[in-house]
């Protein structure tokens, strides 16, 4: 039976910043946006390994905005649970995701083998939630799709991309179903992104979904370039090595432009830089596949690569955590939920001349929250490791928009959006800008919850 009025329901990022999954039905489709994984606290995490409440082989397509994994890292699960349908994405979306599900696959495959090599496992044995071969059949599905390009759904059921500012690749989603028009913020950037154009601004809703990541505060009026040169002089002054867990897409260019032009301006010391995470090496590829989706000079990508050790192999990695010079080194994960950064971790950590910059959002139950949060010891490798490297932590390069960007945004709209429902936020951050929404805006505005339905 074919539904006149979009309906939309929530099974993630709704009380919550990650997991993001919405359904949208409309003219007899069922229409995915996002499909992401859960991260952070166990219970969240519990929840990956659920099959969806909707059968996959009844949702007949997906539109991603963007390719980290909390929008789509729980691909695999579904297409293991039978859909076949076509994802639609960007150029450069479907070219990351499929980096990102690969490295994801990899990274959970060997943490299952770790958990049992080690025997801290509550299971008999450690299973991965999906294997390498399981992203892998991801990849034909995929549609790739131009900047604001129109594609149909049916012929009363369709949508475009625009560009949202917050990763290589990312997209405000515009949906028009019958009369009526739905916007999808994804994951929306600040009005003025380092290396990105700035979030498309929307001109007529009846529904905006609008992530409130930040909607609770304000970022720091900080010079991100003066911070890290700080921080760089600082780490160098007491003879330890600089490490940054990073994001593999986005804040990994970011910094890496940044370093490179400090030490080519002689602001920083001539330090060897480094980039060992596979996943951000070849993220750092495609961002120059790709010039048309963001501002970078020709010359500033060059700096890049003359300046920058790629770390591929494992055996490379293995040598640098080994290593104790001085240096700058970035690893995986940005939340330091897995990834490389673990390795050095287990070997740097209790050392008081090192220090970690944490450069980005840390979601709740993370390590990264836990060194944000100063904790004096943090748990991997079924151990606890104590902390006396010294923790910063940096908040101007937020690939997401603070609350008064957010405000600006929805601003702009020529005509007051119908409906808000903000969604891909901690509860507290939702309330706030729930409320300056209301009070400042005058818009009819609340929380999304999980798995209620929607009509407009």
């Amino acid at each position: 039976m074919k539904t006149n009025q979009p309906d939309l329901i929530f099974y993630g990022a709704a009380g919550t910043v990650t997991g993001s999954k919405t359904l949208l039905s409309f003219d007899g489709k069922k229409v995915l946006i996002d499909c992401g994984l859960f991260q952070g606290l166990k219970h969240l995490r519990e929840e990956n390994w659920q099959d969806l409440p909707v059968p996959a082989h009844e949702i007949d397509e997906i539109i991603l905005t963007h390719a980290h994994l909390d929008h789509s890292g729980y691909l695999p699960r579904l297409v293991k649970q039978g859909f076949n349908g076509a994802i639609h994405a960007t150029d450069p979306t479907v070219a990351l995701t499929q980096i990102i599900l690969e490295d994801s696959g990899k990274i959970q495959e060997e943490e299952a083998a770790e958990a049992n090599k080690r025997g801290y496992s509550k299971h008999k044995k450690a299973l991965p939630l999906y294997t390498i071969e399981d992203a892998k059949k991801v990849k034909p599905l995929f549609v790739a799709h131009k900047n604001s390009e129109v594609v149909f759904i049916t012929p009363h059921f369709k949508f475009q991309f625009h560009h949202s500012g917050h990763i290589l690749g990312g997209a405000i989603v515009e949906i028009f179903a019958g009369d009526k028009t739905l916007v999808f913020s994804g994951d929306i950037g600040q009005q003025k992104p380092l290396l990105l154009y700035p979030p498309k601004r929307m001109h007529n809703a009846d529904l905006v979904v609008l992530e409130s990541t930040y909607g609770d505060r304000l970022h720091p009026e900080e010079n991100p370039k003066d911070i890290l040169k700080d921080v760089v002089n600082h780490t160098h002054q007491k003879g330890g090595i600089l490490f940054v867990p990073t994001f593999a897409v986005e804040r990994a260019q970011e910094i890496l432009y940044l370093l490179t032009q400090l030490k080519v301006a002689g602001e920083i010391p001539n330090l060897n830089i480094f980039l060992d995470s596979p996943m951000a090496v070849e993220a750092t590829k495609v961002f120059f596949d790709f010039p048309e989706w963001h501002t970078l000079s020709k010359e500033a990508i060059q700096l890049i690569q003359d300046e920058v050790y790629l770390i591929t192999s494992y055996e490379q990695s293995q040598e640098l955590v080994a290593s104790t010079s001085p240096k700058i080194v970035l690893a995986g994960s940005g939340m330091v939920t897995g990834g490389r950064i673990l390795h050095y971790f287990e070997r740097h950590l209790d050392n008081p001349k090192n220090t970690v910059l944490l450069a980005g959002f840390q979601a709740m139950g993370t390590r990264g929250r836990s060194l944000a949060e100063h904790a004096h010891e943090i748990k991997f490798f079924g151990e606890w490791y104590r902390v006396r490297a010294e923790v910063k932590q940096m908040n101007s390069l937020s690939a997401h928009s603070d609350q008064n960007d957010l405000l600006d945004w929805l601003s702009g709209f020529k005509t007051r959006p119908g409906k808000v429902l903000l969604n891909h936020g901690e509860p507290n951050a939702s309330h706030q800008l729930k409320l300056k929404l209301r009070d400042q805006l005058k818009l009819d505005a609340e929380a999304a919850l999980p798995r209620v339905h929607y009509t407009i």
